[in-house]
Parts: C-alpha cells; sequence; structure tokens
C-alpha cells in the first residue's frame, strides 16, 4: 500500500503555489494589520487604556497605508508598471492607487471624528463620545445606565473602521468577481454593526442597522446571482476574461460555444451584478435605504459612510463596465441614462421637502450619485478621469459637513431638525459660514469643488454623446441649488429661536477634519490643475 501511494504520489502534478506579491498589496495588508492589532489591543488593554491606543493604531494604519500607496504611484504601478496581483484577482493601476488614496485619506478624517469627546457633557470626569458606552445593553435598560456611569466607551468602533477600510481598498481594486463579492462583504458587515452603536436615540440607530444589513443582504443576494450567471455563460469570474468573450475573442470551446449562443444569461447576469452595486451607490430605484440610515446612523458613521463607501462602490462600478463589458456599451449606456437621470431628479425633488439636516444630505448624496453617473456613461478616459476627480472633492465634502453637523446641539444631543438651524449665523457666525461653504459646493457654486467636479464630468458626458443627460443634470443642480440657498438663507437672514441650540466647541480632532474638509473644498475650487491632471493619468484600468 505504502508503495502504491509514493508512485501515485510521484507520477502526480504537483499543486502550484499561489504567487501573492505582499509589496504591491501593502495598503491594504496595513490596514488589516492594524484592524487586528486593534482587536488584540481591545482583548488585552486595560480599559482605560484602550481609547487613546486605538485611535493611535487607527491614525499610523491609515497613515502607513496612504504612504504606501504614496510609494507604489511614484514607483509607476499606477501608470507604466500596472498590472495584476495575487493570480489575476486583484489589479494595481491608476484608478486603484487613486481611489485607495482618497478612501485612506477620508477615514483618516473620519476616525478623528470618532475620537471626539468634548461635545457630549462629562459623566463622573469621563469624555464621552457618539457611540453607546455598551453596545450590546438593551436601550434605556438597567445595564446601559450602568455601563454609561461607569465611563465604559464602545472603542471597538476603531477596529471595526479599519476592517470596513480595508474591504473598501479591495473593492475598487478586485479584478474578478468573487473577490469582488468577497470585499463588498469585507466592508459592509462592519458598517451594519457602526450603523447601530449612537448614544442618543439609540432605537432609531438600531433601526437604520436593521434596514441596511436586510437591504444590503438583498443586494449581495442579488450581485452573487449575478456573478454565477455571468460564470455561466463566460466560464470564467475574472472580468478580462468574460470581456474576452463578450467580445468573441476568447478561444471558443465546446461549452463556450454551447453558452454564449444565447445572451440571455450574460445580460440577466450584469443587470443583477449592477444592482448590487447601484444599491452600494445609493441610485435609484435602490436608494431607499439611504435616508433612513444616514438619519439614524452615529453622525460621525454617517460621514464616513457617504464618503468612502460612495467612492469604493464607484471604483468597483467603473472597473466592472470599463473592463469587463465595453462589449456591451450599446446595452447598459441606454440602462444606465434612466437610471442617471431618475437619481438626479428623485435627489433633488425630495431633498426639498426635507426638514432634518440629515436627511436633506442623505438626499443630496443620492443626487450627486446621479451626477457621478453622468461621467460614467461617458465610456471615454476623460469620464473616467472626471469621475475620480469628483469623488475626491465630494469625498472632503462630505465628511466637513456632517462633521459640522455634530457640532450644533440641544439637551438632547444634536439638533438635526432645519428649525433648529434658524439664525446660526448670528449665533456662530464661523460655524454657519463654513458650513454655507459646503452647501455651495454641493450645489456646484463656482470657486468651490463642487463646481470643478460638476464641469468636469458633465463636459465628460457632452463630449461623449449624453447632452440631453448633462441638460437634465444642470436642471436638476438648479433645483438641488434651490434647497442649499434655503438653508444658508435660514441660517444667516432668521432670527435665532430663544431657547435653541448651542453651538459645541469642538476638539482639536474635529476641529482639523472640518478645517482639511474647508482647505480641500477651497483649493479643489481655485486651484483644481493639478489634482484634474492627476486624475487623468490615474485613469487607464489594467486587463
Amino acid at each position: 500500500m505504502t508503495g502504491w501511494l509514493a508512485a501515485a504520489g510521484g507520477n502526480s502534478p504537483s499543486i502550484p503555489a499561489p504567487h501573492v506579491e505582499y509589496g504591491q498589496l501593502s495598503p491594504m495588508l496595513i490596514v488589516f494589520g492594524a484592524a487586528i492589532a486593534g482587536i488584540l489591543a481591545e482583548a488585552f488593554l486595560p480599559r482605560r487604556s484602550r481609547y487613546g491606543a486605538q485611535l493611535g493604531i487607527s491614525l499610523l494604519g491609515l497613515g502607513g497605508a496612504f504612504a504606501a500607496v504614496v510609494v507604489l504611484a511614484a514607483q509607476g504601478y499606477g501608470t507604466t508598471k500596472a498590472g495584476l496581483l495575487a493570480m489575476g484577482a486583484v489589479a494595481i493601476d491608476g484608478p486603484a492607487l487613486f481611489l485607495q488614496g482618497v478612501i485612506l485619506l477620508t477615514a483618516v478624517l473620519a476616525v478623528l471624528t470618532y475620537a471626539e469627546r468634548k461635545l457630549e457633557p462629562r459623566l463622573n470626569g469621563h469624555g464621552v463620545d457618539a457611540f453607546t458606552a455598551q453596545a450590546s445593553a438593551v436601550p434605556g435598560g438597567e445595564q446601559e445606565r450602568d455601563a454609561t456611569r461607569a465611563g465604559f466607551a464602545t472603542t471597538e468602533v476603531f477596529p471595526l473602521t479599519l476592517f470596513a477600510v480595508g474591504g473598501m481598498l479591495l473593492f475598487p481594486a478586485a479584478n474578478d468577481l468573487l473577490t469582488m463579492f468577497v470585499a463588498l462583504e469585507v466592508f459592509s458587515l462592519p458598517l451594519y454593526l457602526l450603523c447601530a452603536l449612537a448614544r442618543r436615540r439609540r432605537l432609531l440607530s438600531q433601526e437604520a442597522a436593521v434596514k441596511y444589513f436586510l437591504l444590503g443582504a438583498f443586494a449581495s443576494a442579488f450581485f452573487l446571482f449575478g456573478t454565477a450567471l455571468l460564470y455561466g455563460y463566460a466560464g470564467s469570474v475574472q472580468l478580462g476574461d468574460i470581456a474576452d468573450v463578450v467580445s468573441g475573442v476568447a478561444p471558443v470551446t465546446p461549452a463556450l460555444a454551447v453558452t454564449t449562443q444565447n445572451d440571455a444569461l450574460l445580460l440577466i447576469g450584469l443587470a443583477m451584478v449592477a444592482v448590487g452595486l447601484l444599491f452600494k451607490v445609493g441610485a435609484v430605484p435602490f436608494h431607499s435605504w439611504t435616508p433612513d440610515v444616514y438619519q439614524g446612523a452615529p453622525t460621525p458613521v454617517t460621514g464616513f459612510m457617504a464618503a468612502a463607501t460612495k467612492t469604493a462602490a464607484f471604483g468597483a462600478f467603473l472597473r466592472l463596465f470599463y473592463v469587463a463589458f465595453p462589449g456591451l456599451k450599446w446595452d447598459w449606456r441606454p440602462v444606465m441614462w434612466g437610471v442617471a437621470i431618475l437619481t438626479m431628479v428623485v435627489g433633488a425633488i425630495l431633498a426639498v421637502t426635507q426638514q432634518d439636516v440629515k436627511r436633506l444630505l442623505a438626499y443630496s448624496s443620492i443626487a450627486h450619485a446621479g451626477f457621478i453617473l453622468t461621467g460614467l456613461i461617458a465610456t471615454s478616459k476623460q469620464g473616467l478621469g472626471a469621475v475620480l476627480f469628483y469623488l475626491l472633492a465630494y469625498s472632503f465634502v462630505t465628511l466637513g459637513a456632517f462633521a459640522v453637523v455634530t457640532l450644533v446641539r440641544d439637551s438632547k444631543g444634536e439638533a438635526t431638525h432645519l428649525s433648529s438651524w434658524a439664525g446660526l449665523g448670528r449665533r456662530s457666525p464661523l460655524l454657519a459660514a463654513v458650513f454655507a461653504l459646503f452647501l455651495l459646493s454641493f450645489a456646484g457654486i463656482p470657486l468651490t469643488s463642487g463646481f470643478t467636479g460638476k464641469f468636469a464630468v458633465f463636459q465628460a458626458a457632452a463630449a461623449g454623446g449624453a447632452t440631453p443627460l448633462v441638460i437634465i443634470g444642470v436642471l436638476s443642480s438648479a433645483v438641488a441649488a434651490f434647497f442649499y440657498i434655503r438653508v444658508i438663507v435660514l441660517m444667516f437672514f432668521s432670527d435665532p429661536q430663544p431657547q435653541g441650540p448651542s453651538v459645541a466647541v469642538p476638539s482639536p480632532l474635529t476641529a482639523t477634519a472640518i478645517g482639511i474638509g474647508v482647505l480641500v473644498t477651497l483649493g479643489l475650487g481655485l486651484l483644481p490643475q493639478y489634482f484634474l491632471d492627476l486624475a487623468a493619468k490615474a485613469s487607464l484600468f489594467v486587463r
């Protein structure tokens, strides 16, 4: 028996070991390593030491990962050395590195807002943040009151955020559909938990998390079923292989000869994968979760989700359509026209009716998803560069706006009803001016980053033959400008309420996040050319 096994082993072919380029994958590995370090800190450090340790680990991990992205870009991995890693599962190219850099910078600002402990009243000498004292406690129960009195803090939010960031870094770089699905789940699951951890209005927060989880599970199921159908059609989940089969340049095998006779698998599979991604970007008609989740989640988490999730999801969206399905452009472009028009119009019109600042910003983000889709529809290098720039500009404005929302407070916590913001310009002229700047950027007023981003995507769409779409986009922008300017008028030209909210003085952490948001908003509006050129150089996918 032993001789037979030896003979069989000697004649059988050996299984090749996978080749993994750890250096090129270092941004993701650093973030995941920092997340694991955060879990170990949570397990072994005394409770009083965890906050500082987690903040330090998070900032060091994100900073190290961003430095790795810069080094890889400087070495030419975004241009001349672009290629496929991890046996073809991950791509390293211009769009991947550009979006990873944006996500990491966004995450740094988000972590600063997570760590804010000066906005809530101190309890027994302990600083209090935006997150519940004990996540497992029943809202309003004795256990929660005991945890609050004892000064507990849910410092697990830092490693959870790092895991979400790691998945977001992989999502726009994934070169096959299964890797893309794994990345989708890796960043979605921590976000479901983070949405449920608000210190105030915990039931609303938990309701938001359940809605996000249930609808996200449906979207993931659509994505996975679409992946199965595309595999059935092309015999591969790699995006380049799918593109070869779609365009007819792949070698025809007996199996492909059968499956490619009928395009139903291809079109239904593409539609289902697109549904999963459209859910993540918050496009109509897959947007219904956005206002409820944005309103219920802790505001620092809302800012992080609104900026980083949209960046990662649009990166994956671009890679899917530009790498795997350029040969189906005439099939998916008309559908995306309809989705973009609906998203811009519905987002702009419903935002006008909102009375809550967070819900207003949620519908604003839906409208912006429509504007970004107009750049995707251009299906050109110019359109890709415009989308990359727009995502950069949008991320910092969004984070800054939600950071400002955390500072307007009353006895119940954040005062998010619009009536509470009346006369804010008289109570705190500086804060009102900063928020007005962010709103003007959302509206696309010249000399702000929002104007440059909108101009870039509309110009690319018009050059790609989508002039009617651009006209609808401009009209939607005009509608959107109405509700942004309405808030500005409310802040500066209305009398403040006698018992209205106060403006809290933040720590240097939140002040830094808001300050960087202001600088980027003005910088990309006044001197955008360097970053437009950078986005243009990065706008080339590898296959």
